[in-house]
């Protein structure tokens, strides 16, 4: 018989998929241009031309073992060089390439730190609400306990004092995400600050480091003119997930790095750490061609603006019908309160009207949808008329 929770975890579909395959189904009965999918955060932008050039550069320059090879498990140190030289141009970063470990995106760079960093069973990681609903499958098939802060619903900024309650002798990290998925709430300098010193706090009251894991997939898409804030520089034993299929539309391509700056305690213990758990995962080299890229590049990014003019596409106009939304200042989401508090009840009504959206209980956060608007603005133009509908069934 094959393992009981891995066969549970499999056997569970996420909402996501499932609305997927339903919009799928129903495309072929009524025609594609009358469903709405919002379920997915797939990256509607097409990736830059620099992307392309790159590939061709490489293909036309490199033979096909300097392509195809095997890298170093950490990544090319070519690639972690260029890595370090960026974040320190842009950040003063303060770091080298040996603090860069190079990984299939930023749900292995979870996976693998988290159990890089359990020392037994006991430990706890704490996350925070919002979030993406993968972090309990990186936490507790290993053993350890996801505890989870309740979502902050009047300022979607993280609840400083929740935070607190949930320290115990048995923390070993909390993640945050900002830019958040779901929410599309971007967490202030003051609220980081403010985790910061409690961090500082609690670490010394229990006597070991509280790491701090900022997950990082959305750094670039934010609004507003809103800084990006580089977290290490205020809590010292923070380590940074990132990946390329949100900034670079590279979804598919599974590229990312993971970040332990030179202030983490004991980091090069750590950092060995992590090459083993990519080894007992099987992540022991990413894809070498895109390992190149990202370097060839030199920090490009998709057009962010054209996600800004969805967001203001939609945020506006269902603000405008009387939804009840929270502002996006990044991301590609926005979080709608559902009119009766029923998130699962609003998702089936909405499906009724070809309105794909996810019901934000498998976030942590019950009573709100997420409505992705990485899609053509052509589709959220047309939808409109049935998101009218949508909350006529409620009046």
């Amino acid at each position: 018989m094959a393992d009981k929770k891995m066969y549970e975890l499999g056997a569970v579909r996420s909402k996501f998929s499932e609305l997927f395959e339903y919009g799928q189904e129903q495309a072929k009965k009524i025609g594609a241009e009358n469903v709405y999918d919002f379920s997915l955060g797939n990256p509607s932008i097409p990736a830059p031309d620099c992307v392309k050039e790159a590939i061709f550069d490489m293909y036309n320059t490199l033979s096909s073992k300097e392509l195809h090879s095997y890298t170093n498990a950490r990544g090319l140190l070519e690639v972690r060089q260029y890595l370090a030289d960026y974040m320190n141009e842009t950040y003063n970063a303060g770091v080298g390439a040996d603090n860069f470990h190079i990984t299939v995106s930023s749900s292995a760079s979870l996976a693998v730190l988290i159990r890089a960093l359990q020392e037994d069973t006991s430990d706890e990681f704490i996350v925070v609400a919002p979030f993406y609903p993968e972090y309990r499958v990186f936490i507790e098939p290993i053993g350890s306990k996801c505890v989870v802060v309740p979502p902050d619903t009047e300022h979607f900024q993280l609840s400083i004092e929740g935070v607190e309650q949930a320290i115990t002798p048995h923390t070993r990290a909390i993640i945050i995400n900002t830019p958040n998925n779901p929410s599309g709430a971007v967490y202030s300098e003051e609220t980081i600050k403010e985790l910061a010193a409690l961090l500082t706090r609690k670490s010394a009251e229990i006597g070991h480091p509280i790491f701090l894991i900022s997950d990082e997939p959305y750094r670039e898409v934010i609004y507003d003119n809103l800084p990006i804030l580089y977290i290490p520089h205020y809590y010292d034993n923070t380590i940074v997930t990132y990946s390329y299929s949100k900034s670079l539309s590279l979804p598919g391509e599974r590229i990312g790095y993971i970040l332990v700056p030179p202030a983490v305690d004991d980091w090069q213990y750590l950092m060995t750490a992590i090459l083993g758990a990519a080894r007992m995962y099987g992540y022991v080299c990413a894809p070498s061609t895109f390992q190149r890229v990202i370097a060839a590049v030199h920090g490009a990014t998709g057009d962010i603006s054209e996600y800004d003019k969805n967001r203001h596409l939609i945020y506006d106009n269902l603000t405008r019908m009387g939804y009840d939304c929270v502002y996006p200042s990044g991301a590609f989401y926005l979080f709608v309160k559902a009119p009766d508090g029923d998130s699962i009840q609003f998702m089936e009504n909405a499906k009724k009207l070809n309105i794909l959206i996810v019901a934000a209980d498998e976030f942590a956060c019950p009573g709100y949808a997420r409505i992705s608007y990485c899609v053509d603005s052509d589709m959220i133009v047309r939808s409109l008329p049935a998101f009218e509908k949508l909350l006529a069934m409620y009046k």
